[in-house]
Parts: structure tokens; C-alpha cells; sequence
């Protein structure tokens, strides 16, 4: 499946430090030990709509990540997925009167049009639910065959469902508790009261076919994938174990990374299935949580559309923390655009103060669980400077604004 062109990134001298992120199992900031070749992977749409602001704020995050790591010297395997076989899609298409390929792929393109205005870094393996399903069909065998999944007795669709007990570690990475995982797993996609099953947490599988969704044939029976199970097949064929990240926004934490972790862990019988889970928070409008039933959701294509410059988007949602719940504003928006014009015309002066220190804050700033506020404000600090005071360092702006296309992919 293809992927969306790559922005030019700038080499800037020097080096960034070792990453440092928050890892949601752990509970703690911590380094991460990526080896000469980082690997990440990273959930992406269920394409039944538009690209909205919570989607770009999770990407950004991730987008730093991968822009440190290269700043750092290494190479970078990143892989991201397209859940194009989902219920919210097929309900979607039946509303609209539109085939769910035709749908899917309508708003991918879309989606890819998003990342590339928005100078997003693409994957190296941009992956479809739909072009998985063999990789699927090999891992739901190994677990049927070592009792890690079963077939619930039902003769009219005997799905396939994963044992919450299969690993013993089961729970690690959110650290939820059983009444929490419940409520979480009934209000995210699961079926706690599905009859046939041994446990209400037991996770979906293979879902045998139902008339009107589309089918494939397996060893134990036409169907089609679960959500979670797509992820765990799809990062251990393109990247295999030792996966260095494992990311998407804070609502996945459970139950799709702690299943798709658990899937895998059953397999490989590794007691983590990434070094790092990483989560990025929730996107609200103006005081309110960002959702479709509100009809608040700020589009970034709508947002394009308006002629709002895709760097002060980045700008807008960099100034808080990528951990942090935040809202979006027109004074959001416009602080941005503010901050945006001020540090092109700093970049645009014949020559300015000195740079390299605040080069220096900005990697560390960002190194240290990609803390974008402390970084905005060293760059602030340099364009007052280079504004009010000026300089004589004529090559200041201009690696000033290397520094920030590189590092925060924003251009000036």
C-alpha cells in the first residue's frame, strides 16, 4: 500500500541526546535503547472519516520521535497500519450508500494528503488490514494451536477469541484492574457479553463471516480479522520482535495495545512485546472533548481548506505536551500564527545572535519525552532576541530554521 511522499529533512551538525520517553507500562520516563536501526510502530486510521486534530496531535508526537531518532544517527524501520476491515466503516458505507473498499480508500487518500501537508515522515511499511490477512491467518493457527485461542461453540458463526489468562503478564501495560478493563473493554469495541466465551475480557480474533461483511477463507473458517490481532500480525512480520515503540493515542492503551502486545507475547513468548508503550493524550475543541456525536471535530483538511498554514497547525498542537489532554481554540490558532510569523522573520534577517545554545536546549528540550513547550520557548527567546537586539552571526538564521525543519518538521 502506498505510503505519502517524504519531506526533505535537513542535516544539522552536531547530535541529538539518547531519547528519554514516558512508557505507559512502566509508569516512569525512562531511556530509549534503540539500537543503529530504531523500530516503531504505530496504529493508524480506521478510514471511515476525515483526518481530525486528535489524529494529527498522535502523528506529530510520533513524527518527533522519528525526527530525533534520525537527528540521533540512526536509521529508522517505522510501520503503521490502515484498519481498513472494520464495523464503524462498513456502518458508514451503508449510510452513505457507498461501497467500504471505495469508502476506505477515499479517505485514506485523504488522510495521506493530511500527513503530507502537515510534513509528516512516512512510514517504511504503510500496511492495510486487507493486504494482512495471510500474516493473520498464520498467527490466529499458532495461538489456536497452543491454547492461547479458541472456537466458541456456536454453528452459525464460531469466532475465534483469545484467552485473557494466555499470558501470565496480561494487565502489565495499562495496569488497569479487572472492573476497569471491563468498562473499558464493553465501551471500546469489545463483547464482554458474547455467549460461548470463557472470560468476558476473552478478545475477538477471527469473526466468522456474517452476511453483507466481507469474507476470507481460513483453516478454521471464513471470516475476517479482529482489531487487535491485525496490529500484533502486522508489526511481527514487517518488523519481527524487539519492537523499540510501540504508539498510538492514550485511548489504546486498553484494549488494543495491551491485546495486540498480548497476542504477540503468546507467540514469541517474550515478556514484552515492545521496549516502549507510548501514548499521546485527547485533542478537545474549545473546553469540550473533540468528538462525532458533538459534531465538534476540527478537520485538518477543513482547516487547509481555510487557509490555515500547516506549519502553525504542528505549532498550535506542539505547544502543549504530547502526554497532556488539551484543547484546541481560535486563540490556540492564532497564538501560533503569531509565533509562526515571528520566528520566519527572525530566520529571515541578515544575520543574528549566536545560535548553538539554543540549538542545545531544543535537542535536550525535545530528547526529554519531547517536552515541545520548553523548546517553543528557547526559540522564542532567540527570535526576541534576534528581533530586538539583533545580531552579527550571519549564519544564525539559517541554521536556526534548519534546526527547526528538522527537529520539528515546522517550516520557516
Amino acid at each position: 500500500m502506498k505510503s505519502w511522499p517524504a519531506p526533505v529533512v535537513p542535516e544539522v551538525e552536531g547530535r541529538a541526546p539518547q531519547l528519554r520517553l514516558y512508557d505507559s507500562a512502566d509508569r516512569q520516563i525512562r531511556p530509549v535503547g534503540a539500537g543503529e536501526t530504531a523500530t516503531m510502530y504505530v496504529c493508524g486510521i480506521t478510514p471511515y472519516d476525515a483526518t481530525h486534530l486528535g489524529h494529527a496531535a498522535t502523528y506529530l508526537a510520533f513524527d518527533l520521535v522519528y525526527r530525533i531518532w534520525l537527528d540521533g544517527g540512526h536509521r529508522v524501520h517505522y510501520v503503521q497500519n490502515v484498519t481498513d476491515v472494520d464495523d464503524p466503516l462498513f456502518e458508514r458505507a451503508q449510510r452513505d450508500g457507498i461501497d467500504w473498499r471505495e469508502l476506505a480508500e477515499r479517505e485514506t487518500q485523504l488522510f495521506r494528503e493530511d500527513m503530507a501537508a502537515l510534513r509528516v515522515l512516512p512510514p517504511h511499511d504503510y500496511v492495510a488490514a486487507t493486504d494482512a490477512i495471510a500474516e493473520v491467518i498464520e498467527l490466529v493457527e499458532k495461538m489456536l494451536a497452543s491454547g492461547a485461542a479458541y472456537v466458541v461453540d456456536d454453528p452459525q458463526y464460531p469466532d475465534v477469541y483469545f484467552r485473557a489468562d494466555a499470558t501470565r503478564q496480561f494487565g502489565y501495560e495499562s495496569g488497569y484492574d479487572r472492573d476497569t478493563m471491563l468498562a473499558l473493554f464493553a465501551e471500546r469495541g469489545g463483547d464482554p457479553d458474547r455467549p460461548g466465551k470463557s472470560d468476558e475480557l476473552d478478545a475477538l480474533m477471527w469473526r466468522a463471516a456474517r452476511p453483507g461483511e466481507p469474507s476470507w477463507p481460513s483453516p478454521f473458517g471464513t471470516g475476517r480479522p479482529g482489531w487487535h490481532v491485525e496490529c500484533s500480525a502486522i508489526a511481527l512480520s514487517r518488523i519481527g520482535t524487539g519492537l523499540d515503540i510501540q504508539g498510538g493515542g492514550s485511548d489504546l492503551i486498553f484494549p488494543h495495545h495491551e491485546f495486540s502486545a498480548a497476542h504477540a507475547e503468546s507467540v514469541t513468548g517474550e515478556r514484552r512485546f515492545a521496549r516502549h508503550y507510548v501514548h499521546a493524550g485527547m485533542i478537545g475543541w474549545d473546553g469540550h472533548k473533540m468528538s462525532k456525536s458533538r459534531g465538534n471535530l476540527v478537520l485538518v483538511s477543513a482547516l487547509r481548506a481555510d487557509g490555515v498554514d500547516p506549519s502553525a497547525i504542528r505549532l498550535g498542537l506542539f505547544a502543549g505536551h504530547y502526554r497532556s489532554d488539551r484543547y484546541w481554540s481560535d486563540a490556540v490558532l492564532a497564538e501560533a500564527n503569531q509565533r509562526l510569523h515571528r520566528w520566519r522573520t527572525a530566520a529571515a534577517l541578515p544575520a543574528g545572535p549566536d545560535a548553538t545554545d539554543v540549538i542545545a536546549r531544543v535537542r535536550r528540550y525535545l530528547a526529554d519525552d519531547l517536552d515541545t513547550p520548553k523548546a517553543l520557548a528557547a526559540l522564542d527567546g532567540w527570535t526576541t532576541d534576534a528581533l530586538e537586539y539583533g545580531g552579527h552571526d550571519a549564519q544564525a538564521p539559517r541554521t536556526v530554521a534548519a534546526v527547526v525543519d528538522a527537529l520539528l518538521g515546522v517550516e520557516l
